[in-house]
């Protein structure tokens, strides 16, 4: 494997040493359909360091890249920034090859590293504010927990201005080119936002918390480097700006219209209602369970101001796919919508009731009444529903031009 992949240099002293998923399409849970990197840096100071590993499949490729560079053995010390096995799956084996002299994390990160690995060597703690010496360079570290583990945290080099920033603003997408400015902007929008929708969101207070204290830093940043995603050297700004605006959850006129149908009928419901929401100016996106994914439903909802949920009823409960979404939503913790409950059912007509419940729990404002149709929905039926979707409108319409 040695000479296969090379590093890339992407600052004075800081090389990319990271791996290329082409492959991945499911992120416990979160759809992938662009694969993904795992990225790692390489620190050519007086004292080399290695900042964070890759998931263990990928061993050899990031060894690979960094013995382009340096042999691997003359690694002093290994930085973990997120001990999420994406980004440590690799490191007990890397302490053998290596063995560096210390290993450091953040002081959860130092538990967690334990818990993962049970390693028979200490971890060095390192606080915020005070710096590790590289000998001609120092790196600093921010913490930055939950975002989105406890052990979470950045780290900083000056003397390159690079922001190692884990996790944050980065994104699920592999990509033959390291930057961002390589990238169709289009691409690089979409797939930051499914990263955020899927899993920042429900951390979005201390999103605003960490764009105020990165700010109040001062720290200037030539490269911004995540751990997932190209790396940002150019328009440094955008990533956070785009944070700072998914962070708010700031209703618009937009509504999400998700459903699962057995014989057709809920998905008319879904139908109607659209044509009352559109005819009052909403934009809609309508969602059918049986053809989009649910990391797709929370990436629509992450800009909306409206959720409605429909379902038809299977032995007296919701369908499994509605069940699915709603479990998904409610731990990603939207906040600011307004909705509603629908569906068709037939005999005993429960599923509307139980979708409404777990909205009313994930403390969606409810519209109108729920909209329960029996069987087929006649003509009359499909106009309740429209005026359903007129009074959401109504209701949306109002809160953005408040808001």
């Amino acid at each position: 494997m040695a000479g296969a992949f090379q590093a890339v240099q992407i600052s004075d002293h800081v090389y990319w040493v990271g791996a290329i998923d082409w492959g991945i399409r499911d992120f416990h849970g979160y759809s992938t359909s662009r694969g993904t990197t795992y990225n790692a840096f390489l620190v050519m100071a007086e004292k080399i360091a290695l900042i964070d590993t890759v998931k263990a499949p990928f061993e050899e490729e990031m060894f690979s890249r960094i013995a382009s560079v340096v042999d691997p053995a003359r690694i002093d010390v290994i930085v973990s920034n997120h001990s999420e096995m994406d980004h440590t799956g690799c490191l007990p084996s890397a302490l053998t090859r290596v063995k560096p002299e210390k290993v450091f994390a953040s002081a959860m990160g130092a538990k967690a590293l334990s818990d993962h690995f049970h390693l028979d060597r200490e971890i060095t703690v390192v606080k915020e504010g005070e710096p590790l010496s590289l000998g001609n360079m120092d790196l600093a570290f921010i913490e930055t927990r939950m975002l989105h583990w406890p052990d979470s945290m950045m780290s900083y080099l000056a003397e390159d201005e690079v922001l190692f920033s884990q996790d944050a603003f980065g994104m699920h997408l592999a990509s033959s080119g390291r930057f961002a400015d390589e990238i169709d902007r289009n691409v690089l929008r979409q797939e930051a936002t499914r990263y955020y929708a899927n899993i920042l969101l429900p951390y979005s207070p201390l999103v605003t918390k960490l764009l105020e204290k990165v700010q109040s830093l001062g720290i200037p940043i030539s490269i911004l480097a995540p751990d997932h995603g190209p790396l940002w050297r150019r328009d440094i700004e955008t990533p956070p700006l785009w944070y700072g605006e998914w962070a708010s959850q700031k209703p618009t006129k937009k509504a999400v219209i998700v459903f699962d149908t057995m014989w057709q009928s809920t998905a008319h419901i879904a139908r109607a209602i659209e044509e009352g929401l559109a005819g009052a100016g909403v934009d809609v996106r309508i969602m059918p369970l049986a053809s989009c994914h649910r990391s797709d439903v929370v990436t629509e909802v992450l800009d909306a101001g409206a959720l409605l949920v429909g379902s038809s009823t299977l032995n007296n409960n919701m369908l499994p796919r509605v069940a699915d979404v709603l479990t998904y939503l409610t731990g990603l913790k939207p906040q600011h919508l307004v909705g509603t409950a629908f569906g068709s059912f037939g005999w005993s007509g429960e599923a509307v009731g139980l979708v409404a419940d777990r909205m009313q729990a994930m403390r969606i404002e409810p519209v109108g009444d729920t909209l329960k149709v029996r069987y087929v929905p006649d003509a009359a039926a499909l106009d309740a529903c429209r005026a359903l979707g007129r009074e959401v409108a109504d209701k949306l319409k109002r809160i953005c031009d408040d808001s």
